[in-house]
């Protein structure tokens, strides 16, 4: 029988009840602790789940805690995760693992030097959706994947959000905060990115909170909320992404990948599940019938929700001694892009990487069912 590990949460915000929730559907995962640096945050998320209140400090060195989970703002990613690490933990992060490529490799760095894993959000591209795409292009079913398009769009946050600053800030916008899902799924399905252009503007200096106690405050505006993108793959595909809080309505579909001899048309990776369509030559555009994948089901009423299925792989591969699939190279690598991205259109130029990575291990139905207790 598999010894589960003993997970711990640091940042006790919405997503915390996500992870809470959703980790005992995973069999090699004990969530046993939380903490954060409000106590009586901590003491409320602990009662709601029969878990442990900690403060940081005694989470980090608690023994039965082998893996933290870091669920705190971007801002501050880097800092804890690097305490995480200092502590001889292994750690996962929510999405983007850090803000800049620097700090990503010196916890790369890190990491390697303490022989501890570091995964980190999305793992929505484990989905059943995802990988259902995935598998059609490995088999050759649209042949080589030569472009695409890719479309994140809305208009913001502060319509319903009580507290949307820092949406709006550095370290925030649409390509930091919902770029991790489009980016890594691509990387998933065509490979890693070679470099990378972009425009980037942002439309309006202001917004107006919508909601809360400060309805009809403005927010300022001090990052890009409109860009346009162009990724160069390392196999020779180019694919267009555009990632705005400025828009209020348009067609565009989430995502589209065009091969040689076809197209697979791809849900939202924001989730882990949908449906898949293929278009192929003299053919209309047909949904392809779904498989019978584990994380591509409906466990929240319609929706399949499967966030802790990277943590639990990582918590796998730690007892396997192979390399998880939300692994810190993947991480890193989708850091590079995105900071590539906003540098490139503050800059006005092309941006080449200086990370790769492998594309992640292809996810089956099987692979699903070993995670599920």
């Amino acid at each position: 029988m598999m010894t589960k590990l003993g997970i711990g949460i640091i940042g006790c915000g919405n997503i915390s009840t996500t992870y809470c929730g959703l980790a005992p559907m995973f069999k090699a995962l004990e969530l046993r602790a939380v903490a954060d640096i409000n106590m009586e945050t901590a003491r409320a998320r602990a009662a709601e789940y029969a878990l442990r209140a900690e403060t940081v400090e005694d989470l980090l060195r608690a023994p039965d805690i082998d893996v933290i989970v870091n669920l705190t703002i971007p801002e501050v990613h880097f800092a804890v995760t690097k305490r995480i690490l200092e502590a001889g933990k292994h750690a996962y992060s929510e999405k983007p693992l850090v803000l800049s490529l620097q700090e990503g490799e010196e916890l790369r760095a890190l990491a390697a030097a303490k022989g501890l894993y570091v995964g980190s959000a999305p793992d929505t591209f484990l989905g059943g959706a995802h990988q259902q795409a995935r598998a059609l292009i490995d088999a050759g079913d649209v042949g080589k994947i030569i472009g695409g398009t890719c479309h994140i769009m809305g208009h913001g946050m502060e319509d319903w959000h009580p507290n949307p600053d820092f949406f709006f800030q550095p370290g925030g916008g649409p390509v930091l905060d919902m770029g991790p899902y489009y980016i890594t799924n691509l990387i998933n399905l065509v490979g890693p990115v070679k470099s990378v252009s972009a425009l980037a503007t942002a439309t309006f200096p202001t917004r107006t909170i919508g909601s809360g106690a400060r309805k009809g405050e403005m927010v300022p505006v001090d990052t890009p909320t409109n860009i346009h993108a162009l990724l160069e793959f390392a196999n020779g595909a180019t694919v267009t992404l555009g990632a705005s809080w400025d828009v209020w309505a348009h067609r565009h579909a989430n995502m589209e990948l065009y091969g040689e001899n076809g197209s697979v048309f791809v849900p939202d990776p924001n989730f882990f599940g949908g449906d898949v369509e293929i278009g192929k030559p003299g053919q209309d555009i047909a949904h392809v019938p779904s498989w019978d994948h584990p994380f591509g089901k409906p466990n929240q009423e319609t929706r399949a929700n499967y966030r802790c299925a990277g943590l639990a792989d990582m918590a796998m591969a730690i007892a396997e001694g192979r390399q998880n699939r939300c692994n810190i190279d993947l991480a890193v690598h989708v850091v590079d892009v995105m900071t590539g991205i906003l540098r490139s259109g503050a800059e006005r130029r092309f941006v080449d990487m200086t990370t790769t990575c492998e594309r992640p291990t292809a996810f089956s139905p099987e692979d699903a069912m070993a995670l599920l207790a």
